[in-house]
């Protein structure tokens, strides 16, 4: 095989790798797009599954109350800490709270806590659903006239939907109130002027576009997790590598869908 036939193959296999590639990427989206539209359609259906509703929302929003608190706290604190200091040889070091809670209510908190909750719960809900796959538990509900979709998506859907913003604002508020701490102390700003700066900075259109955010964030990350998990292979192995993969989308479908949304919500929420 001579050196230009060896180009061609090499030149060949790329280019099928991205096709392959691109298949699979829009073949995902479609097998996406298509578990949404079915779970968004049997939530306004009933029967309601009330109880299944609470349950999860105990799961993926009272019990990730701590993990998401304890990140805003310390994200909070070094965001204060490195707006001050960039400031400070400016005299303009007082604005570094208005800045810092601006930034941290429209864009670091919405984010960084659905970023940091996909890891749990996507991960969570991945495992779950897949080890019921793995046992064929959602073969039996099959056989028992129950729809797999209704009876473990759709709760873990509007559980989501609805303990993102909840758990959000909470991350809002404490992040905040670490950046005070901080800028007291560290910093050396008077509280009431921190405080006053604060209030002077934050709009209500930056406290609604955060929280429209997150709706849509959790949405992600119940989907993405019950799709990887629907999606597992055989063994604990497959449900490993369910659990990874559901981390890893659902984190690029947060930070894709966070342009997008903050295109939109710029145009129709301006500060």
């Amino acid at each position: 095989m001579n050196a230009i036939t060896q180009k061609q193959n090499a030149s060949f296999r790329f280019l099928s790798n991205i096709g392959r590639n691109t298949r699979l990427i829009f073949e995902r989206a479609g097998e996406l797009t298509h578990l949404f539209l079915q779970t968004v359609a049997l939530s306004v259906q009933p029967p309601w599954r009330i109880r299944l509703t609470v349950e999860q929302m105990v799961a993926i929003g009272v019990m990730s109350v701590p993990i998401a608190l304890l990140t805003a706290a310390f994200t909070g604190m070094v965001l204060v800490l490195q707006t001050g200091v960039q400031l400070k040889p400016l005299g303009m070091k007082i604005y570094s709270s208005g800045i810092s809670a601006k930034s941290f209510t429209r864009e670091i908190g919405p984010v960084l806590t659905s970023v940091v909750l996909a890891g749990r719960v996507a991960a969570g809900i991945a495992a779950e659903i897949g080890t019921m796959k793995v046992t064929e538990q959602i073969d039996a509900l099959k056989t028992l006239g129950t729809n797999p979709i209704s009876y473990l998506v759709v709760p873990r859907f509007i559980a989501a939907t609805l303990m993102f913003p909840a758990l959000t604002v909470l991350a809002i508020t404490v992040g905040i109130a670490g950046g005070f701490v901080v800028g007291v102390l560290v910093l050396q700003i008077t509280p009431g002027l921190y405080l006053t700066n604060t209030w002077k900075f934050l709009t209500l259109p930056d406290y609604i576009g955060g929280l429209i955010k997150t709706i849509f964030f959790g949405m992600i990350v119940a989907i993405v997790g019950c799709y990887k998990g629907f999606q597992t292979g055989f063994g604990a192995e497959g449900v490993g590598r369910a659990t990874t993969e559901s981390v890893v989308m659902a984190s690029i479908l947060i930070l894709i869908a966070n342009f997008l949304l903050t295109s939109w919500i710029i145009q129709l929420l301006p500060s």
